[in-house]
This record gives C-alpha cells, sequence and structure tokens, in this order.
C-alpha cells in the first residue's frame, strides 16, 4: 500500500484499543483485523490518547449515521475512504443498500474480512475520479460519511467529490472531519500519519470552503461529546479532554454537515 492508504491502520488500531478496553465502541471486526495483520505502528501512531480521540471520533459518525437512516429509509449509504472500518457491521444496514469506496488496492484488503451482500457492496474508487459513482444505480437520496480523508484532498478536490454526488443523487447528506490550517502547519512535524509516511495535507477554517451552488452547509458537530470523556476516569479523563475536547483541540479539528442545495435540486 502507499502511504496515504496505510494511515487506515491508525484508526483501525484505535478502534481495536477501545473496544478491547470497552470504551466508546463494540468493535469485534477491529480487534480481529488488527490481531491479524501485525501491522507496526511506532511513535504517536500508538498513543492511546489517539487511539481513544480514534474510538470517539467513529462513534459520533456512527451516531450521526444512524439518525440520518432512521430520518430517510430510502436513502443508500456511502462511506467514502472506509479503509478497514467495521460501520457496516456496527451499524447495519436496516434495510438500506450501503456502499464502501476506497483505493483498489484497500478494496482488495478489505475483502479478505468482509463479504458482499444484497444490501452491502465494495467499490474500488479514487474520491478525486467520480467514475466509481457509476457503479452505483441508485440516484434519489444518499447518506455520505467521509471520515478521516479530507485532509488528503484539496479544496477544488473536495468540491468537485461534492459536485459528483449532488449531480447523482436528489437529495444528500454529507458528514465530513476536517483539518483546520492551523492543524496542517502542525502536521509538518507532529502528526501522527508522518509515522507511517504521509506530510501533505490540507485543512479548511470557514465549513464555506466546500460549498457550491449545490451544496450548502447545515451546521458543525461535537467532535469529542462529555458524554464519552465521562467514559474515562480520573486522570485519564482529564488529560483527553485537554487535549482532544478544549478550545486547543477546535483549532486543529472540526466537524462539518452539509446537504444538497434543495433550491438548486434540478442541477
Amino acid at each position: 500500500m502507499n502511504s496515504v492508504n496505510k494511515t487506515l491502520y491508525i484508526p483501525l488500531y484505535g478502534k481495536s484499543y477501545v473496544s478491547k478496553k470497552g470504551l466508546f465502541l463494540d468493535d469485534k471486526k477491529a480487534e480481529e483485523i488488527w490481531e491479524a495483520e501485525e501491522f507496526s505502528l511506532k511513535g504517536k501512531s500508538k498513543s492511546k490518547w489517539l487511539a481513544y480521540y480514534m474510538g470517539v471520533r467513529s462513534a459520533v459518525f456512527d451516531e450521526w449515521l444512524n439518525q440520518r437512516m432512521t430520518d430517510l429509509q430510502d436513502a443508500v449509504v456511502i462511506q467514502i475512504g472506509c479503509g478497514m472500518d467495521s460501520r457496516i457491521i456496527r451499524v447495519g444496514t436496516k434495510n438500506h443498500k450501503w456502499y464502501d469506496v476506497d483505493f483498489s488496492e484497500v478494496i482488495e484488503e478489505r475483502k479478505r474480512y468482509y463479504t458482499e451482500t444484497d444490501d452491502y457492496k465494495m467499490i474500488a474508487g479514487d474520491a478525486r475520479d467520480c467514475k466509481w459513482l457509476t457503479a452505483i444505480e441508485e440516484k434519489k437520496s444518499a447518506i455520505v460519511v467521509m471520515e478521516g480523508v479530507s485532509m488528503y484532498l484539496t479544496i477544488d478536490e473536495m468540491r468537485n467529490l461534492a459536485d459528483c454526488l449532488c449531480a447523482h443523487f436528489e437529495s444528500l447528506s454529507l458528514l465530513v472531519d476536517c483539518y483546520t490550517s492551523f492543524a496542517v502547519k502542525m502536521s509538518k512535524r507532529r502528526n501522527p500519519i508522518n509515522d507511517v509516511g504521509v506530510t501533505e495535507v490540507y485543512g479548511i477554517d470557514d465549513p464555506q470552503a466546500y460549498q457550491s451552488e449545490k451544496l450548502a452547509f447545515v451546521k458543525e458537530h461535537t467532535m469529542i461529546p462529555q458524554k464519552y470523556i465521562d467514559e474515562l476516569k480520573g486522570i485519564e479523563r482529564f488529560i483527553f479532554a485537554k487535549l482532544y475536547a478544549g478550545g486547543f483541540s477546535k483549532k486543529l479539528y472540526r466537524l462539518f454537515e452539509y446537504k444538497k442545495n434543495e433550491s438548486n435540486s434540478n442541477l
């Protein structure tokens, strides 16, 4: 795998770690894959604090997706940059069609651990190239999650992806986590992804940076809700809150929701 693809092992480790500790997520599949792959992480990539963050972030995405799937019974679910994530197991399809999308070599690896069904398909594709959308026949409504992906795409690439999604579907809900420009500067020397060879990342400070005539910003979500911080005890709870839930954290990471602009639904 190339360096960007190898970053999938960082959240995989984090979810495996918190699942074993009984925190935030019940993710036996992450535990299984991590144990089988034995990928070597080092330095900040294997920090328990980062593992806690990865676990909480995934739980927040799961919660949002659960709610949107309840609200939009006829929507398809698309997870762009799925890596080895087991969201399909944690959330379940609930009779929705579900598509996991990632680079071909990631999907090839993923198929060793996941099996396609009538409701669940894996698509090999690059988020920067919308050709993979032709594999999705449904066009009415889509719920899209992009966890830990936007920081590898330029603003223009994100806008192009959003435009392609809006052109394909009549309605669209999107949740995406983002680096800020400050986080990009910090990443040059302090980002755990450096440990797997990634040095080039991108960020935004204004959520409207991804907005267009077709895509509208809805709201910002809390990245680290207090209820998850409270699952930790004593000094761990204090340190995690300071590292990942305070004002400094918001200078680094943001969580934004978008939808297709209804006034331009015929575009």
